[in-house]
């Protein structure tokens, strides 16, 4: 039974998952966006929104723990200097997944995973009806 076992396997063993997603992270703050498959997109839009809120704390413990899971200080520095700033104000949905298609050689569902970069607009309460 699989119970409170969260995540995909995606057909790895833990250290080629680790080690998959660390290049995926690195390679989506660096470029902005990436072509993947559909579940590998949405295993990755986990780790990229925490280590997005992570950076958005800014403080040094947090830059540590960023740089614990990517490698490249470079890309940390984009992290924590530009993307950081650009999602002040959002309180989440820092990715955005869009479906592609299938791949031609074995089929397998592909989507783009990428920063969302329009602001985000404040949500509006409506005013109670007066009775």
């Amino acid at each position: 039974m699989r119970h409170n076992k969260t995540g995909r396997q995606l057909g790895r063993n833990s250290s080629h998952r680790k080690a998959m997603f660390r290049n995926m992270v690195t390679s989506l703050f660096e470029h902005g966006k990436i072509k993947t498959t559909d579940a590998k997109a949405k295993e990755l839009r986990k780790i990229a929104e925490k280590l997005i809120t992570l950076a958005k704390r800014g403080d040094l413990h947090a830059r540590r723990r960023a740089l614990s899971y990517v490698r490249s200080r470079d890309v940390v520095e984009k992290l924590f200097g530009e993307i950081s700033g650009q999602f002040g104000d959002r309180p989440g949905g820092y990715t955005r997944i869009i479906k592609l298609g299938n791949r031609r050689g074995d089929n397998a569902p592909l989507s783009i995973i990428e920063l969302v970069s329009e602001p985000c607009e404040p949500k509006v309460k409506k005013a109670a009806p007066v009775s």
